[in-house]
Order: C-alpha cells, then sequence, then structure tokens
C-alpha cells in the first residue's frame, strides 16, 4: 500500500474498489458512484439483479480494528431495538469489517431520504424521540475503544496541532492563540462547574446533514464519529437561529426526548462551551488533513487570512459568551 500518508487513497482504483466488493460475494454490475465523504471515501457500488449497496472505505491509520468494530457493535445494537440507524452488512460468519488490498471497508444498505426540516418544531420534536432513544441504549454500557469528548480531546489536542503547522498567519498567530488559550480555560470552568458530568455512547455528529428525513421519521446513515460524552452534544447542533427560535427548538426537541431517556438540564450551561471545542476541533481536523489532496480542493478558504482573522474573532465572541455563562448563578 501507498506509504505517502498525504495521500492515502491513491491506489484505492476503480478496479480495487470493485474487486474489493466482489471479494464478499457480491457481483458488480461496473458502475459506481462517488458520495460526499472527506474522511473516508464511500462509493454507490451497482449490483448484478440486486440493489445497489454502500461501501465505506475507512482512512488508513485513522481508526484501529477494535475501534472500527466498536461502531458497528452500537449500529447494530441499535438496530435490533428498531432504532433508524443503517447498519452495517454482515457476512455468514458475523463479520462486518473487510480487507482488500490493505483498505479496510465495510458494505451497507443504500437508505434514500430528504433533508431534515429544522424549522419544523414537529420534526425537532420527532428528532428528540429518536435521540432519546439512541442515548437510552447509548447509557447501557460504554464504549471501550472510542474517544472521549472532553477538553483534552477536542480542545487541548487540536490546539497542539494548530501550533505544530505554518498555516496560521504570523501576524494572526499570537493573538489566535492567546484567546484559544483562554477560551479552553473558560471551557474547563464551564465542565467543571458540572461535575459529576454524565458520559454516555453518542452519535457525536448529529448536524442537519447527517439526518436522512423519511416518511417514517429521521435515520442515521453513519457512526463514524461516535464517542462518549454528554448527552447534550447530540442536541445543540439542532439549534440555530436567533435566541427565541433556539429556545423554541430546544423546547421541542426535549418534550420528544424526555419521553425516552432523562435529561440533565444543567447540560445546557455546556452548550457554548461544546461549540467553542467543535471550533477548534473543526480548523484541526483541516489542518490534519491538509496535505490530502482533496481538502484544498474542496476548502480553499482555508488556507487564507481571512479564515483566521475571522475564526479569532468567532473564538473572541465564544469568550464572552462563556463569560456570560459563568457568571450566571
Amino acid at each position: 500500500m501507498n506509504s505517502d500518508a498525504s495521500i492515502p487513497y491513491a491506489l484505492l482504483t476503480p478496479d480495487v474498489i470493485l474487486d474489493a466488493i466482489e471479494s464478499c460475494g457480491f457481483v458488480c454490475s461496473g458502475s459506481f458512484l462517488a458520495l460526499n465523504s472527506y474522511e473516508n471515501r464511500v462509493y454507490q457500488i451497482g449490483l448484478d439483479d440486486a440493489e445497489p449497496i454502500i461501501a465505506k472505505f475507512y482512512r488508513p491509520a485513522r481508526w484501529s480494528d477494535a475501534t472500527i468494530l466498536e461502531e458497528h457493535q452500537f449500529a447494530h445494537e441499535l438496530a435490533a431495538l428498531e432504532i433508524p440507524v443503517v447498519a452495517p452488512w454482515r457476512d455468514p460468519a458475523e463479520q462486518s469489517l473487510f480487507v482488500h488490498d490493505d483498505f479496510r471497508f465495510a458494505l451497507f444498505p443504500r437508505q434514500g431520504g430528504r433533508a431534515l426540516e429544522l424549522d419544523s418544531l414537529e420534526h425537532l420534536a420527532w428528532m428528540g424521540r429518536f435521540i432519546g432513544r439512541l442515548h437510552a441504549v447509548g447509557a447501557v454500557r460504554n464504549f471501550q475503544h472510542r474517544p472521549t469528548l472532553n477538553i483534552e480531546t477536542y480542545g487541548h489536542s487540536a490546539l497542539a496541532i494548530l501550533k505544530a503547522n505554518a498555516l496560521i498567519p504570523a501576524h494572526l498567530r499570537s493573538g489566535y492563540f492567546d484567546t484559544a488559550s483562554d477560551l479552553l480555560t473558560k471551557v474547563d470552568a464551564c465542565f467543571r462547574r458540572i461535575e459529576p458530568l454524565r458520559y454516555i455512547r453518542l452519535h457525536g455528529d448529529t448536524h442537519a446533514g447527517n439526518v436522512l428525513w423519511r416518511d417514517t421519521g429521521p435515520h442515521i446513515v453513519d457512526l463514524d464519529d461516535c464517542l462518549m460524552g454528554p448527552a447534550i452534544q447530540d442536541i445543540w447542533m439542532l439549534l440555530s437561529g436567533d435566541d427565541e427560535q433556539m429556545t423554541l427548538q430546544l423546547n421541542a426537541i426535549l418534550r420528544g426526548y424526555r419521553e425516552f431517556h432523562d435529561f440533565n438540564r444543567c447540560e445546557l450551561k455546556l452548550i457554548e462551551a461544546l461549540r467553542s471545542l467543535r471550533m477548534l476541533h473543526y480548523s484541526a481536523w483541516l489542518a490534519k488533513r491538509w496535505d490530502d489532496p482533496a481538502f484544498p480542493l474542496s476548502f480553499p478558504w482555508f488556507n487564507s487570512a481571512t479564515y483566521w482573522q475571522e475564526q479569532w474573532v468567532n473564538l473572541q465572541e465564544q469568550c464572552v459568551l462563556l463569560d456570560h455563562v459563568l457568571n450566571q448563578a
């Protein structure tokens, strides 16, 4: 396999993709369609005399086998309880993770749907019920191999990645990193306010783009970012608009959520802290992947002074919001 980590998919050619699928006993029609995915490579594969399937090729060296299999196990655990998550296909030996030409991959049934309507309180209440059911299962046991969302993994680690590269312009580095360090101090204080904080198994990335809607309600097609974390992580990313709109949205979600799982309202004080961590984590993710040729093509604005100036301002605004949270009784 190609040893250059900067082009991890250079050898993942169409022939390799189709041969990998056929190694699992499927007969490919020869057609395939690349789907939108940056971290992994995902394709819709046409089959002879059968519905197309979805093949997900994992980014080399990102996850261990144990970490991927724990994702798969969680998906099957949810699906067994009729919680609408698309679980990976298993062969007769109950295997769900496969290897071909050193590429690890999994296969999924194709599942369509339309976008979640974030302006629909009915949809948000339905999402609340869905997340509540997911969390009721997620709270039963802990992940042993998946990451945990905390200030170290999403904050300090992200900052270390950003400091290790030269993407931030020299004239902005000092101000940006001073603000980021101050921000993490405030984030840490927010987390400490809620100790002991309960961590459960989460989807981890429930923004609207990761939810497909059908007449039967929402479903999740990928648990690639599942992790341990506070329950509010799977809720706050569904909120948008001004304070009044977000309050209405939050109430709708929690109304549905509480039908299936308890919610600690103290976690609402973590929303801005988690938003801050996500900002740092997202910038660090792009920086970490910048040598992958797909990233400069897809995110051309990232390597610009304008982006980093805006991020610095955003972090300053988050510091103000966190001060407000910390000053509340």
